[in-house]
């Protein structure tokens, strides 16, 4: 098995000690620090995702791998030239108005950062102008909306009417995702995706902007 199959491999299983043992090594032996982070880290954190997707892994595990990677990330960081971790795009995301929940949100930007995105991160309860704002400052190419109440998913559709009368809308996508939601809604509410969990976000965000 080879350097990166390994290093994939173990990113699966959530071993954040030896992870950092095996990038260390992989380095050491002359593997660039971009096909490290490409071909074995995100490449292993697709496969992650789709294991979320089709129920073979849960949340507790997949924050284990996604704290793995992360923590890999930051040895490889110093040794990437410019441009060779480019973004894979620019993300805003949050927890609309009036709606405090934060775990699916988090997990869906472990992911995404996973994936290669910039992640700007509002936090929860965010007001329609609040997106707005972050949208003019951080120009993404998509905008993660996320809702765990029923009474919360009528803020979701105003913040996307929002985002139209700011006149911002055709410069993005819109995802939305949380527990009461489904496609028939964010059909409804015109966003551009819907993602029942943190590994479908990141690969309909990948998807967006490839």
């Amino acid at each position: 098995m080879s350097n990166l199959q390994l290093i994939t491999e173990t990113l699966i299983t959530g071993d954040g000690a030896k992870l950092k043992e095996l990038v260390q090594n992989a380095l050491d032996e002359g593997t660039p620090a971009n096909d490290i982070l490409q071909k074995a880290l995100i490449a292993g954190m697709d496969i992650v995702g789709e294991k979320m997707e089709s129920g073979d892994m849960f949340i507790p595990e997949v924050l284990m791998a996604a704290q793995a990677m992360s923590t890999s990330v930051e040895i490889l960081k110093p040794l990437l030239a410019d441009g060779e971790s480019a973004s894979a795009g620019k993300v805003v995301l949050g927890t609309v108005k009036g709606d405090l929940h934060d775990i699916g949100k988090n997990l869906v930007l472990m992911m995404m950062e996973s994936a290669g995105f910039e992640v700007i991160d509002l936090g929860v309860d965010v007001e329609p102008e609040k997106f707005i704002e972050a949208i003019r400052e951080h120009k993404p190419n998509i905008v993660g909306l996320s809702a765990l109440l029923t009474t919360t998913m009528s803020m979701m559709q105003n913040t996307i009417e929002s985002i139209e009368e700011s006149g911002l809308r055709d410069s993005l996508k819109i995802i939305i995702g949380g527990a009461p939601v489904n496609q028939e809604f964010a059909d409804k509410v015109k966003a551009d995706g819907y993602a029942p969990d943190a590994g479908s976000a990141s690969k309909i965000a990948k998807a967006m902007n490839a």
